[in-house]
């Protein structure tokens, strides 16, 4: 496609590392400061498909490298079939059709992140995606970042620098999903990275302890006591004092520490930890910034928010505030990946990734004629 590309309309798919669901949302952007929000839908997954994604990460983290895997598959092809089923409930929502969208952006479900061995696996099938919606797509948005020398990871602060664009410096804008991570917009200088777990390691102990899929609101945690020597023992981790650019899998820390401690108490401690970690990012940062947005999951958790503002001594408030949607947030920023593709454009940059050059990745799925 010649030329910039102007009022697109495009569909973001997010399914992140808390594997709960997808998030799908429309916009009309231009790939840069032009964003025009029209719809959001959630789809949660069923246990048997967040298991079926689960089976799937354990494969895929056990292999030297991506390759064919039956369990990984057959979790690629119901996770695409379920994208396709979420891209139609959402047009239908917005009175869309089809024909008129220019581009999905989809990110998949990552099984295994590993820029340390040179690869990063977001399982979907993009084409499969195109014939379903008739909608080209644009997938594998990371794995050309960590080809050129990137972590592949964090890749939504491009859109968090386009929507705060505004807003007062310094910024703090913090995503907290299975794994968090920090957008820092100083004047004219920014930096991404990975913070550590989110709500991964709280919605593990949970569902071990209690067969529950999440703490809703914090409440467990809130109830519980947080054990400042397993707290040490969870921060006690050389990753934390690396430098970034860094980024994680969602395997990389465990809950196991926390075991012995009941179900609040470790719910409690896990939620301390997330906090902690953030902290700990903070540390890396060139300013103090003046707040902390925050997106994700995790700014529903009122016990975690509370502990962040004390952790961190700056007001910790939900990217709603400044008027943005947090739920969408990440979708969002998938569509506005997907139509910089388009363009040919930066999806990632040496201060998001550590990339060695802005890098635009992403491969497109273009529709492909149908046989009579």
């Amino acid at each position: 496609m010649s030329g910039p590309v102007q009022g697109t309309l495009a569909v973001g798919l997010m399914s992140g590392t808390s594997m709960d669901g997808i998030d799908a949302a429309l916009i009309e952007t231009d790939g840069d400061r032009q964003v025009r929000r029209i719809a959001f839908g959630g789809t949660p997954y069923s246990e048997v498909t967040r298991e079926r994604l689960r089976a799937a990460c354990a494969a895929a983290l056990a292999m030297e490298r991506p390759g064919p895997h039956p369990a990984i598959d057959a979790a690629a092809r119901e996770l695409t079939l379920a994208h396709a089923a979420a891209v139609s409930m959402l047009l239908d929502q917005a009175g869309v059709e089809a024909a008129d969208v220019e581009v999905i952006g989809f990110h998949g479900q990552t099984v295994a992140h590993r820029p340390d061995r040179g690869w990063t696996w977001q399982i979907g099938d993009g084409g499969l995606l195109a014939q379903l919606t008739g909608v080209r797509v644009v997938s594998d948005f990371r794995s050309a970042d960590v080809a050129a020398g990137g972590q592949g990871a964090p890749l939504a602060p491009g859109y968090h620098r386009a929507l705060a664009a505004g807003l007062e410096r310094p910024l703090g804008v913090l995503n907290l999903g299975g794994v968090g991570n920090i957008t820092w917009l100083g004047d004219d200088d920014w930096l991404s990275f990975d913070t550590g777990p989110a709500n991964a390691l709280i919605d593990d102990w949970v569902r071990a302890e209690a067969g529950l899929s999440h703490d809703a609101g914090g409440e467990l945690a809130g109830r519980g006591t947080v054990h400042p020597d397993v707290l040490d023992s969870l921060s006690d981790n050389p990753w934390f004092d690396l430098a970034p650019p860094k980024s994680l899998d969602r395997g990389d820390f465990s809950s196991q520490p926390a075991r012995g401690l009941d179900l609040a108490d470790g719910a409690a401690t896990l939620t301390a930890f997330t906090a902690e970690t953030v902290a700990l990012a903070l540390a890396h940062v060139p300013q103090t910034p003046l707040r902390l947005l925050v997106t994700g999951g995790g700014r529903h958790n009122a016990t975690l928010m509370r502990m962040l503002a004390e952790r961190t001594s700056m007001p910790a408030e939900p990217v709603e505030a400044v008027g943005w949607e947090g739920d969408a947030l990440e979708a969002e920023a998938f569509a506005w990946l997907a139509v910089r593709v388009l363009n040919g454009w930066p999806t990632s940059w040496p201060e998001t990734t550590g990339v060695r050059a802005p890098t635009c990745g992403g491969v497109v799925s273009e529709l492909q004629p149908r046989e009579l």
